[in-house]
């Protein structure tokens, strides 16, 4: 159920616990604010679309960039996390790859439209957003890193800025499909820029023991 259905069911005042008058808001806040953007968007609209009046959002968040930075961090935590996932579900570094892909595959095609929060916002001037986003992109190129620099004999550095290379493609080439209208069905797109990365990614190096896994995957 959407926001702007609870609050129509809900009687326009009616009290909740606090934890649950929040995520109330956050969820109003982010349909404003994927709709509108940060600027075009207002309180009131916020407090119009939650069902509750101006005070009651105020006594919950002092500032719309304050709401603003709240969704964000929750919204980066969730890529960080799905990236996590991804990369736990099993060991085997072709199926790592392709879950990757699908983990920002899915969060891209996510019916709130969230990711444009953190990857298409109209507020990347602002120092606290950039900052989060940055981490956000820093913390799930580290979680891949880790993997390529585990199972390869590539130092640190190089294994991170393929990392970045990885997550980067994950992006860039979900954010373009859905923006062509998902043309080309999720499961398929996700395969084909998985094919991509893997065969980039199996002709570095492996650790002794490694290499026939690798030739198996190919």
């Amino acid at each position: 159920m959407t926001a702007i259905q609870e609050a129509q069911d809900r009687p326009r005042g009616a009290r909740l616990p606090r934890s649950a008058r929040r995520e109330q808001l956050l969820g109003a806040a982010q349909e404003v604010f994927v709709a509108q953007g940060y600027h075009a968007a207002a309180m009131d609209d916020i407090a119009e679309r939650a069902g509750v009046s101006k005070p009651v959002l105020y006594q919950h968040f002092p500032g719309k960039l304050e709401l603003y930075l709240a969704l964000l961090d929750k919204h980066c935590d969730s890529l960080v996390e799905s990236t996590r996932q991804a990369l736990d579900a099993t060991t085997d570094n072709k199926q790592r790859v392709a879950a990757t892909m699908q983990a920002y595959f899915d969060y891209v095609a996510s019916e709130s439209g969230s990711f444009r929060l953190v990857f298409e916002s109209d507020l990347t001037n602002e120092p606290a957003v950039r900052e989060r986003v940055e981490r956000a992109s820093d913390m799930t190129a580290t979680l891949v890193s880790k993997v390529i620099a585990e199972d390869t004999d590539l130092p640190e550095a190089e294994a991170k800025l393929l990392a970045a290379g990885v997550c980067g493609l994950a992006q860039i080439t979900a954010r373009y499909w859905l923006s062509q209208g998902a043309a080309i069905p999720r499961e398929e797109a996700v395969r084909l820029v998985a094919s991509l990365a893997w065969r980039g990614l199996k002709g570095f190096p492996m650790h002794p023991g490694m290499e026939s896994s690798a030739s198996a995957d190919s």
